[in-house]
């Protein structure tokens, strides 16, 4: 895959963070399309970045062969966004506290921490080829 592919609900990357802005517009456009307030619209937007961001570094390893998926789907009253790697998976168990005194100079670990934060739910799990993330923010 050499560029963005977007289907209906669903936009595809390689696993290159140049692609960010180009799920970042898309998920905007369609967060506007419902009409949603901006900071639901930024909040969401934050936490498909980090996901997003996850799957490239840590879950495809920045392979291009590997593509990052982010499908968002409005559910009565809530948003749920879906975000899939390639990659071999991880357990979100094993990932340290980031506001632990031992770990508050480390550069990673506090995407999945901001993303439990302002979503209302996020479940993780582990594919036979990748992680699939889906996060829900109720309106």
């Amino acid at each position: 895959m050499k560029k963005p592919v977007i289907v209906d609900n669903t936009i595809r990357i390689p696993s290159s963070e140049d692609y960010l802005t180009d799920i970042d517009s898309f998920l905007e456009g369609i967060l506007r399309g419902y009409g949603l307030e901006e900071t639901v619209i930024a909040d969401i937007a934050i936490c498909v970045t980090e996901l997003a961001i996850n799957g490239i570094v840590h879950g495809n390893k920045t392979d291009q062969d590997k593509v990052v998926t982010v499908e968002i789907n409005r559910k009565n009253s809530a948003i749920e966004v879906v975000v899939t790697d390639q990659g071999d998976g991880f357990d979100p168990d094993t990932i340290e506290n980031p506001v632990d005194d031992k770990n508050l100079l480390k550069e990673v670990g506090r995407g999945i921490f901001i993303v439990k934060s302002l979503m209302d739910t996020t479940v993780t799990e582990k594919l036979a080829t990748g992680t699939k993330v889906s996060i829900t923010k109720n309106l």
